[in-house]
């Protein structure tokens, strides 16, 4: 071992000698676009595996019982793999993305490089209601910033690395190297220098041309789109509305969801309850099972039959009403399907529910449109719907715009694609300023935005700026040994701390300074009679930008920071000032 470590730190020093930086971070993009692809390919396989050998022989004309007891065994596997193996919360993998940019210098723990792709392969194979994107984008994230870490690079290449990760990741999974790209850009929320446009291409393309090496080159939704023609343009922007309205619903609804969930502490409830919920809903509707593409595939190519197969409503298939009713049904419940999963121990992402329920949404729209007189292709409702719910739910108009026009093979439908996608997201900013992905640690103040300010604010920790030099005196002290401790400090404040630490008040020279020099009154007053309340008090858990706002609202120069009611510290503008200036110039150094 010794040897091993002597040889790469070594490798370390030849790399820092004779590498530069910018040539090394080619090598590294291209290493994170290889090991991207292999996690994605491994992870669809895995998926395809356990879904053929589970649901082969199933009906097709009737309900299949066994709907009731694969999806709450895959989710109980996922959990006590995660549970008792890894012990670490895996789930919402873009959301930990975004919270290791912004708050955790782009650290991502190893276990991550693997975890999500055994966890979400069992889950969504045995039918668990949730997309493998983004626990695949989470572990290129992780291989990314892994890799970064291995070979020393600084935060600002780790950062890089996690968004060629994620991209590589996005790439290889849908066979789309342009989306990968612009997802990092506008979903990471990544404000980097042009410079890095490249790295991210690099592990965009070597990943999707590896994955599609491996697992074949065919389109996702191999269907033809009929031509863009301008005559559709209002039913394009009614679906636009639509979607925007679905996606609130979507975010909402699954926001609500999860945090009912979330207040039932004891696993094995959790699992009674979400195994049991999801089970029935699949069993009802079997196009809920996993990820749903070949539902969405079924309604590409006009075989809404096959919506049906598997299911207890069969008979039912060629009644038009019923048809409408179970394609309604099957939106509005596919997001409890998704947060059933996830909440009773499955692993997954709110990437596929959202191009299922867009899928479903345009086709649905279209088809409504259609027995009202219109002529229009369902095709092309359905990729439209996909983008925009994608757009909606994401905040991502672009992602939503590209990944489509690549799932297609062409650009055809570029013009409606762009419609759609932003009146959904106009839609939904309208009610819902940040993403699902984003709203939790916005909340927080903990997001990474393209507000630059906001961007470097986030970056920036209470706890990095804190001034602990102080000199602290108890309540219970006199005047006189305030005064003694003048000469041993710089400083003109005074915190005032019991003996447990709790903290009292402030002591100021500027408060005292007219009694200073009376030595009779230094036995007179005790320390609880001469001090003063702050303005305010810092939590030490403050996001950055609530701490500046608080001081804006205070006009004050310096701030006590307390962990809880323990006193730890001083914040003072000064500090933070000049910290803000050195994370404003590595951010956006290139």
């Amino acid at each position: 071992m010794k040897k091993y470590g002597d040889a790469y730190y070594a490798f370390i020093r030849w790399r820092d000698r004779h590498v530069s930086t910018r040539h090394f971070i080619v090598f590294l993009s291209l290493l994170v676009g290889i090991a991207t692809a292999l996690a994605a390919c491994l992870l669809k396989f895995l998926i395809h595996l356990f879904q053929t050998l589970l649901t082969e022989h199933f009906a097709v004309t009737s309900g299949n019982w066994l709907y009731l007891i694969y999806p709450a065994i895959g989710i109980l596997l996922s959990g006590l793999f995660v549970k008792y193996v890894i012990k670490d919360d895996i789930g919402h993998g873009v959301t930990k993305i975004l919270y290791a940019i912004s708050q955790r210098k782009s650290i991502l723990k190893p276990h991550n490089m693997y975890s999500s792709v055994v966890a979400s392969s069992v889950t969504i194979g045995f039918g668990g209601s949730v997309g493998a994107e983004a626990p695949v984008v989470l572990t290129g994230a992780a291989i990314g910033s892994n890799l970064g870490r291995f070979f020393k690079m600084d935060q600002k290449t780790l950062m890089l690395m996690v968004g060629c990760g994620a991209a590589g990741a996005v790439s290889s999974i849908f066979n789309a190297p342009i989306t990968g790209v612009v997802f990092v850009l506008e979903v990471l929320m990544l404000d980097m220098a042009f410079g890095y446009i490249v790295p991210l291409l690099i592990t965009s393309v070597t990943s999707a041309v590896l994955s599609s090496y491996l697992m074949g080159n065919a389109f996702l939704f191999s269907v033809s789109v009929d031509a863009f023609a301008t005559e559709r343009i209002p039913y394009h922007i009614i679906l636009g509305l639509v979607c925007g309205f679905v996606s609130l619903y979507f975010t909402r609804g699954m926001n609500f969801l999860e945090g009912r969930f979330a207040k039932i502490s004891n696993f094995w409830v959790k699992w009674v309850i979400g195994g049991l919920t999801l089970s029935v809903l699949i069993f009802l509707m079997p196009p809920l099972y996993g990820e749903g593409y070949s539902s969405i595939s079924a309604l590409l190519n006009l075989r809404t039959d096959d919506i049906f197969d598997g299911s207890m409503f069969y008979d039912y298939k060629d009644n038009v009403y019923f048809l409408i009713f179970y394609m309604i049904a099957i939106v509005l419940f596919k997001i409890l399907a998704s947060v059933a999963t996830n909440a009773a121990g499955g692993c997954g992402g709110i990437f596929a529910p959202s191009l299922f329920i867009g899928g479903f949404t345009g086709f649905l729209t279209a088809y409504v449109l259609q027995l009202l007189g219109a002529d229009l292709p369902l095709q092309n409702f359905a990729f439209l719907g996909m983008a925009g719910l994608m757009s909606g739910v994401m905040h991502a108009p672009l992602t939503g715009i590209f990944l489509i026009a690549e799932l297609t093979g062409g650009y055809g439908m570029f013009l409606p694609l762009i419609i759609v996608s932003v009146v959904s997201y106009l839609t939904i900013i309208i009610f819902e300023p940040h993403s699902l992905y984003a709203m939790r640690l916005a909340k927080k103040g903990e997001l990474m935005t393209h507000n630059k300010d906001k961007a470097v604010l986030s970056l920036m920790e209470t706890s990095k700026v804190l001034e602990t030099d102080l000199l602290t005196i108890r309540p219970d002290e006199m005047f006189g040994d305030l005064i003694k401790r003048i000469p041993k400090t710089k400083r003109n404040i005074f915190p005032v701390v019991d003996v447990d630490g709790v903290f009292q008040g402030v002591v100021t020279l500027e408060e005292v300074r007219n009694i200073m020099f009376r030595p009779e009154l230094y036995s007179r007053f005790r320390i609880d009679k001469l001090m003063v309340s702050p303005p305010a008090i810092v939590d030490i858990h403050d996001p950055m930008e609530k701490v500046l706002k608080t001081f804006d609202a205070t006009q004050a120069w310096n701030l006590p920071v307390c962990d809880g009611n323990k006193y730890v510290g001083y914040l003072s503008k000064s500090k933070i000032f000049s910290e803000y200036r050195h994370t404003l110039m590595e951010f956006t150094e290139e």
